[in-house]
Order: C-alpha cells, then structure tokens, then sequence
C-alpha cells in the first residue's frame, strides 16, 4: 500500500504529534508499505529519507500552546507536488484543522483520504468559529481517526463529524530495553520531567512548589528535566534549596529520553489541562517507571484509573501539596514502585506500535474499498462529479 502521511509541526521540534507520524511512519515501512511523509521543517534539519519538506515552519499560538506550522504558497506548490509524486492509495492527514499543510492537504487533495485528530480543546471558539469555512474540506475525509474521547468530542462538538477510537502507539521496545541514563540516579531518589518547562499549562510550577515538601522527607531527593525553554529563566527564579535539586538535562534525542526514563524512580505529569492522551504516560510505563500524575481525564484513562489495575497515582491538579503527599507515598514504598510498574508493563502493550498500527491499517482498507481510486491533486482531478 503507499501511504502518504501529512504532518502539521515542524519535525525539528518535539511534540506528540510528531512523535506519532515518525513511529507510525517506521512501523508501516517495516511492515512492507510504501510510506512518505510531508512535514515543515528548517533548512539546517536532516530529514529521514521517507520525509520531505514542505518549507520553513512559523510560530502560532494553537490549542493553549504555540506550534510552528506552514501555510502558504510555497507550502500550496509542495502539497501539490507530494500528491502528484507520490501516487498515494490512501492520503493520511494529521489534525487537518490547524492552519499548516495537513490543512492544505485537505484542501488540494482528492481521492481516500483518512485524518487523525489529536487535540482536546471542546470549547474552542476558534474552531467554533471556523467549522461553517473548513466544512466543505472536512466532508472530503473519508475515514476519522481520533486518539481519545476527548480529541473525539471535538469532533463531535465542532467538526461536524465522529471518529473511531485509535490511541498513540508507543515503541514498547524501545523504552524497555533502554540503557539508563548516567549521572541521572541518585541514592535519595529521582523525579522526572519531560516537556516544555517554559509552557504554563504543562505544570512544571507546581511539580517545583512541590519538591521542598517532598524534601522534608528524602533529604537527597531530585528533580530530573528535560526539553524545551529557558534554563537560565528557570533556575534564576528557584530559591538556593530547590535550585540544587535541580538537573536541566535540555533537549534530549529519544534514545537520551528512553535512557532518562530507566534512570528515575518515578515520573511526574504534573500537566493543568488542554491533554487529549498523555503519549510520555506510555512511554514512562514501558521503560518500567511508576508514574504520578495530575488527575486529568485524559491520563485517568491511558493509567486505566479505577478499573483495578493503575499503574500510576493521581494527585488533585495544580494542588503542589497533594502532589509532594502523592510522590511521597511512591518513593517511600517499594512495594507500591514495583506493583505500579508490572501494571504499567502490562498495560502498555496495547498500545504498542504494530498493534496500532494494525488497526489504522483497517481504517486505510475501509476507505480505499469504499472510494477505490488513487489520491490525486484537486486540479488535476478529471473525474466526473
């Protein structure tokens, strides 16, 4: 099958979205489809050799946070040229409502198209706003693909259509295999973090008011962070006492991030809101690291809260008191570290890449029987009707 996936974000730039159309893009290859991918991306970025670049990406506030996205002629010319190019059975667009080139894509292109819609934001007034404009590109889609039922209710809500039900993939393997990060355990414990430190909604704050409480109970307790932001913003506003807890690890490649999860004794998502699934919640219980998380939704469902088998404790969100009592709890029993581990262990498999990637599969099958003709650029499209 040739699969033509389309990425809104640049490439160069971490985020789950980007995350999801690398692994999926690899897993299909590896099953024997013919894959490219079209994604922004900078000049000085190496691409793999299935993606090509759509042009430079620009900074836009998007869904509570800021995304750099493409759009525009020169994004118009390269869309039309992956269609033409590519000779697609089955076009697969990535949050086709942003403005970047899934979008475009949406607009210039004819023939199976199948979309998967990440983002959680149900009172969007943006989208509200848009659905009478985007409409007539949206009914083009022939099958939707949401990752939560939170990213589904958007759809229900504003977009004017359903969706099946398909998570993020994680590469189990991957994070379970991985060779710890050095320098990164230490005897008192270690608390991870990985996201945007300079994003408010990713609650980085809180997890920081937190950690001189957990302190008082393990004097040699530390904080572990990796991503994106200003380290010297950061640490400059710590007090002495938290700042020397601190270890900014900066952008990590995924084999650092995968070797950062083997090293600590539990991860900390101590995220506000705006999550649709909660991808590093995977990627966490399949290195085999007990997570603690703020109790939003989203993350209930992928920790599987309150169907007798978490593998992770819940805090009240943005509450740094309950949150130091939840981290506490993990790091002073083993007991309770090595229980929330097997349950993650065991749960994660479901979401491993080639079991998620089967059923996009089916998704692909389904709407190519039902609109059995190759994908094609609108204007070169002669087909009657």
């Amino acid at each position: 099958m040739r699969v033509g996936l389309v990425c809104p974000y640049t490439w160069d730039i971490p985020g789950g979205v980007q995350a999801h159309v690398r692994d999926l893009a690899e897993t299909l290859l590896a099953l024997g489809h013919h894959v490219r991918v079209l994604t922004p991306v900078d000049d000085e970025t190496l691409l793999p050799s299935y993606a090509i670049a759509a042009g430079h990406a620009v900074p836009v506030r998007y869904n509570g946070s800021v995304a750099r996205l493409q759009f525009g002629p020169v994004a118009a010319t390269r869309v039309r040229r992956f269609l033409r190019d590519g000779r697609f059975d089955v076009l697969h667009l990535h949050e086709p409502v942003a403005p970047s080139v899934s979008l475009l894509a949406c607009m210039l292109a004819n023939g199976p198209i199948v979309a998967t819609f990440h983002t959680s934001n149900p009172r969007s007034r943006s989208l509200s706003a848009a659905q009478g404009v985007l409409q007539p590109f949206l009914e083009k889609i022939n099958g939707r693909i949401a990752v939560s039922p939170a990213a589904r209710q958007v759809q229900v809500e504003h977009l004017g259509g359903d969706a099946v039900e398909i998570p993020n993939g994680v590469a189990v393997a991957r994070f379970a295999s991985a060779t710890p990060l050095p320098g990164v355990a230490v005897s008192g414990g270690t608390i991870g973090f990985i996201g945007r430190y300079d994003e408010p909604r990713k609650g980085l704050a809180t997890l920081l008011d937190a950690l001189p409480r957990v302190a008082l109970r393990h004097s040699g307790v530390r904080l572990a962070i990796a991503g994106r932001g200003d380290a010297d913003t950061l640490l400059g506003g710590l007090t002495p006492k938290v700042r020397e807890r601190v270890r900014m690890l900066g952008r990590v490649s995924e084999s650092e991030k995968a070797g950062l999860l083997a090293a600590v004794d539990v991860y900390c998502a101590p995220n506000l809101g705006n999550e649709s699934f909660g991808i590093v919640l995977l990627e966490a219980m399949a290195a085999g690291v007990p997570v603690v998380a703020s109790d939003l939704p989203a993350f209930r469902r992928v920790l599987d809260v309150g169907h007798g088998g978490s593998a992770g404790r819940l805090f009240r969100t943005g509450d740094p008191a309950d949150l130091a009592a939840a981290l506490t709890d993990v790091l002073d029993d083993p007991g309770m570290r090595a229980r929330l581990s097997a349950v993650g262990r065991g749960l994660v498999c479901a979401y491993d890449w080639p079991v998620v990637a089967a059923q996009i599969v089916r998704v692909y099958e389904t709407v190519i029987a039902v609109a059995p003709r190759p994908v094609v650029a609108a204007d070169d499209d002669v087909t009657p009707g």
